[in-house]
């Protein structure tokens, strides 16, 4: 009997069994979605009623799989701010929560790719490859886990490298008015650090397609695209995009700093980032302060740039530079967001149009620029020349300006401003064309040695040249010498000087001729003629 009841049993059992398999498979599970309705749409953002869950700068997701971050945390809705097309959105409409904060594609598969911030491809090139994802916003790297900037990042533009130094780990404001060459300064930047083992990301925020699409080409053409991801917002895409860019930027650079790896990052320009995270808040009806600007405005701007860091070896020894660009209007560098990004960065490189004008390209203005850090950093090659060079220059510009109003110089004050007439002709530099170190300490030591001197003002740019390919055949141990931190030494200085003096032997001014001597006639007088005759 009992060995029945069992068996009836186990039949129930399997039957039963067999029942809530069947009815998994045909019956879907539910799983619980948080969701909210949009209440208005306008120009790149939305306001959002539903979600009473959601967490500031969480991740939505809109019909049509676009997305957006919640801004505003309110009591009755929230605000976001759109990361896409918001034309085919209306009230009404359902909106999800993600439960995640923005993220975006991190990793070696990003380089030589050209994306946006969400990480979608912009190049044609197929998906992006990148198996793990950050956080756009995380903690900048605390103090102690920060080592002293101490290596020099090379720019190959001469007075840049020679006076106002950038290092590793440096943050580096680049600011002046429109067309007066700053992307040009941040595109030889990345192009010069070709075999130097850095990784470059150039974040162009708010740009016109074709300015973005020529320094594309220009880094494929050179070869940069190599070590180089750009990342894309154009001047049409929605604010949104604008403001989140150089946070996804430098969480892409941030991966590869942590792997220990060089990395410089170029933002172009935080004054479309600025204008886009106003428009942001005015549309979110936040209080407006100095010339509409959030009371906020220096805060997303000292959170971003905190992040740029040299790391101590024990964390890994890599480093991010930062190379900020700023547009000034009319030279008015104290203006709301210049100051605010002077105060910030570690110097700043001022562009002056006026010097534009006068085609010195680049047009580094020396007295308004300033490294407050990469003194540390330079080279001992440089030191020893940078000092006397920049205490010329000022002198020259001081005596130049006080030459003008016609007044009568003596010898001495006409040798200092001829003398800096050359080293203003030195510092001059074609676009996209970076110039070694020991090429620039060749030149730079010339100067100071002013052999420059005597050759006329309108062959400065032959004489300079002719410089840089003497400067090849300085030999390896000297110039193995000049990459490191070890002073100069006498013998290495003539060695360089004597190999620039002999280039520049051809292009002194030859002595003129002295007057032949005339034979002496002797003519006797015309009285002896006559009693001769």
């Amino acid at each position: 009997m009992n060995t029945a009841l069992e068996s009836l049993e186990s039949v129930f059992d399997r039957t039963f069994a067999g029942i809530e398999h069947v009815r998994a498979a045909f019956v879907p599970q539910l799983t619980p979605r948080d969701v909210g309705m949009i209440t208005a749409v306008s120009t790149g953002i939305a306001k959002v009623s539903g979600l009473p869950g959601v967490g500031f700068e969480e991740l939505v997701k809109f019909p049509g799989g676009e997305y957006g971050v919640a801004f505003n945390v309110d009591e009755d809705g929230i605000g976001v701010v759109l990361l896409g097309e918001y034309w085919h959105l209306h009230a009404g409409d359902e909106v999800e929560r993600t439960g995640r904060v923005m993220d975006v594609a991190v990793g070696d598969g990003l380089l030589g790719r050209v994306i946006d911030p969400l990480g979608r491809p912009l190049d044609g090139n197929g998906p992006v490859a990148a198996g793990e994802r950050l956080p756009i916003e995380r903690p900048a790297t605390p103090i102690m886990n920060r080592a002293p900037v101490n290596v020099p990042l090379q720019t190959g533009i001469k007075v840049i490298d020679a006076l106002i130094p950038i290092g590793r780990g440096q943050r580096e404001l680049i600011l002046g008015d429109r067309q007066t060459g700053k992307t040009a300064i941040a595109i030889d930047t990345i192009l010069n650090q070709r075999g130097q083992n850095v990784v470059c990301v150039y974040c162009a925020i708010g740009q016109r397609a074709s300015a973005v699409a020529k320094a594309v080409a220009v880094f494929r053409e050179k070869g940069a695209m190599d070590y180089t991801v750009v990342v894309v917002t154009e001047g049409n895409d929605p604010p949104g995009l604008a403001y989140i860019a150089p946070y996804a930027s430098t969480s892409i650079a941030e991966r590869f700093m942590e792997a220990g790896r060089e990395v410089l990052i170029i933002y172009d320009d935080l004054t479309q980032h600025a204008r886009a995270y106003r428009e942001i808040s005015l549309l979110l009806r936040r209080p407006p302060g100095r010339e509409a600007f959030p009371g906020d405005i220096f805060y997303i701007h000292s959170r971003l740039l905190e992040r740029a860091t040299r790391l101590r070896e024990e964390h890994g020894g890599g480093s991010l530079t930062a190379l900020p660009i700023i547009e000034t209007e009319a030279q008015n560098i104290s203006a709301y967001i210049p100051t605010n990004l002077i105060s910030i960065t570690d110097g700043q490189i001022y562009l002056s149009p006026s010097l534009f004008e006068l085609g010195v390209l680049p047009a580094v203005d020396v007295g308004k620029s300033v490294s407050r850090v990469g003194g540390k950093a330079q080279r001992a090659a440089y030191r020893a020349v940078a000092g006397d060079l920049k205490l010329a220059y000022a002198q020259f510009e001081e005596l130049e300006a006080f030459a003008r109003f016609g007044a009568r110089l003596d010898e001495d004050t006409r040798k200092i401003i001829e003398h800096g007439r050359r080293i203003r002709a030195c510092l001059k530099q074609s676009e996209l064309a970076p110039v070694s170190v020991p090429a620039q300490i060749a030149v730079l030591l010339a100067l100071t040695a002013e052999l420059f001197d005597p050759v006329p003002i309108d062959q400065m740019a032959d004489a300079e040249h002719a410089v840089h390919d003497a400067a090849t055949s300085i030999p390896a141990e000297v110039c193995a010498r000049l990459e490191t931190a070890a002073e100069l030494n006498d013998e290495d200085r003539k060695t360089i000087v004597e190999i620039a003096r002999k280039s520049l032997a051809r292009f002194q001014p030859k002595p003129e001729p002295k007057p032949e001597a005339k034979t002496a006639v002797n003519l006797k007088p015309k009285a002896a003629l006559k009693e001769k005759s």
